[in-house]
């Protein structure tokens, strides 16, 4: 049995556990059946849950390219990040995985139905989490 075929066993009810709650979500957590939906309801809590580990990240790239973010104003920060985001390809391979880590199975088969629009989204969301940091 290859490894694409071989059945993917994941720890649903542990991974669900691990996540924070939203203010304004649902207590039970409903599947997702839109994009938007897979947005709000595994995205937000990921990257919540992820967050120390996201900034430490950036931080550790912005570092490996020398990014004058200490002395930028906030409009050049902002810039700065924001290209860094759209532009490093290995930075955003790794904070799209930090968030798919914790898919469920179920979640996983979502994901790569629609991997390019919740990418952008992800990294949308990674975006505003940093700059929003005091970046």
């Amino acid at each position: 049995m290859s490894p694409r075929s071989a059945p993917l066993l994941r720890p649903t009810t542990t991974l669900l556990a691990l996540r924070p709650v939203i203010a304004g979500q649902p207590a039970a957590i409903p599947t997702p059946t839109t994009v938007a939906d897979f947005q709000h309801l595994v995205l937000r809590p990921l990257l919540k849950l992820q967050h120390a580990l996201l900034l430490a990240v950036v931080a550790d790239f912005a570092a490996d390219y020398r990014l004058p973010l200490a002395t930028a104003d906030a409009t050049q920060t902002g810039r700065v990040l924001a290209e860094l985001l759209t532009r490093n390809t290995r930075l955003r391979a790794t904070v799209v995985g930090l968030v798919m880590g914790h898919f469920t199975t179920e979640e996983l088969a979502f994901y790569r139905q629609h991997r390019a629009e919740l990418n952008r989204r992800l990294l949308d969301l990674a975006h505003q989490r940093v700059m929003s940091n005091g970046w």
